[in-house]
């Protein structure tokens, strides 16, 4: 049996807590929480013991490995004690939101000789899935440009999250585009440019970036760029809008991942999401796939991808984008 933790009780924990119980020899030991009120809905609606902080979690439950799902500012601490406790682990994506603490991580999980894959969940995204099948298989060719669109409406950062102010479009939507810019190709970014704008959140009380736009230019001279905005009008029929193109020497694929194939036109349109959701009580869809896919690879001895030098790779680039914005001077990643 393979007992796994999890820190953080949020909506992307409890995600991870009800795909881990659908497989089979796997048990999900408890939850660290430091929210009281977060802590009992986990222990009345999931009936899963927990903890007040990851210490106590790590203490008091013998674990084979732990699953890190706390704010991206919040990664570092409960890694380095997971790996130092001989952990393997599964970190929300990105790994860290300073290459200081993805790179203490990177060391911590090298030193304890545990594993550890981060939570680029749009590998196992269908649509992606069967992209990179294509290119792998030689249908598009080369790939010379990619252009990603991944914003949010303003709910996000102004009611969804509570800790915005601490992050930005780059860090909560760019290490998914990134990722992909990077698995898709199978290119390593040499360059990044980037430029953005705020203002419009900060005068709502969050002061971060309200979009950001960056050019990643790959060792060959191919490139890809890269949208996230948070102001979206919430008008907008989804909270999120996701676009991505590929070219490449002799095909070229086109993925809208906003309209999920139901339309429901109400006093408003909207776009009731159907990749992620409960069928007959089990939570379906590519982010609990990749929890599943964690757990069975930990059950059959297998390796774990992405792995933590890709999570390394990704806050590298992310935290360069950052740095150009502002001074406006691109940055080399070699």
């Amino acid at each position: 049996m393979l007992r796994i933790g999890i820190v953080g009780a949020g909506t992307r924990g409890r995600m991870y807590l009800r795909a881990l119980r659908t497989v089979p020899d796997v048990a999900v030991a408890a939850v660290a929480e430091n929210s009281p009120r977060a802590a009992e809905a986990i222990e009345r609606d999931l009936a899963v013991p927990t903890y007040p902080s990851h210490e106590a979690l790590f203490a008091g439950e013998r674990l084979d490995a732990v699953v890190i799902a706390t704010p991206d500012f919040a990664h570092r601490t409960p890694a380095l004690d997971a790996a130092r406790a001989g952990l393997h682990l599964l970190i929300e994506k990105p790994l860290a939101n300073t290459v200081e603490d993805a790179t203490a991580i990177r060391d911590a999980v090298h030193a304890a000789g545990v594993q550890c894959m981060v939570a680029f969940e749009n590998r196992w995204n269908p649509a992606f899935v069967r992209a990179r099948a294509a290119i792998d298989a030689g249908a598009v060719g080369n790939v010379l440009s990619q252009s990603a669109h991944l914003s949010n409406t303003y709910a996000v950062p102004l009611s969804m999250l509570s800790w915005s102010a601490q992050s930005s479009p780059g860090w909560f939507l760019m290490p998914h585009t990134v990722d992909l810019a990077i698995w898709l190709s199978g290119k390593r970014p040499a360059r990044v440019y980037a430029t953005g704008f705020r203002g419009e959140l900060a005068r709502r009380g969050v002061d971060t970036w309200d979009g950001i736009h960056a050019l990643l230019t790959f060792e060959d001279g191919t490139s890809a760029t890269l949208e996230s905005l948070w102001v979206l009008p919430d008008s907008m029929p989804s909270v999120v809008d996701f676009k991505y193109r590929v070219i490449g020497s002799h095909a070229a694929l086109y993925i809208d991942q906003q309209d999920q194939g139901l339309w429901s036109a109400g006093e408003r349109l909207r776009f009731p999401g159907t990749t992620v959701l409960d069928v007959d009580g089990t939570p379906q869809g590519f982010p609990t796939w990749m929890a599943v896919s964690f757990a069975r690879s930990l059950l059959a001895g297998a390796a774990l991808s992405p792995g933590v030098e890709h999570g390394l790779l990704i806050t590298h680039v992310v935290q360069a984008i950052h740095e150009c914005l502002v001074d406006g001077s691109p940055r080399s990643l070699t």
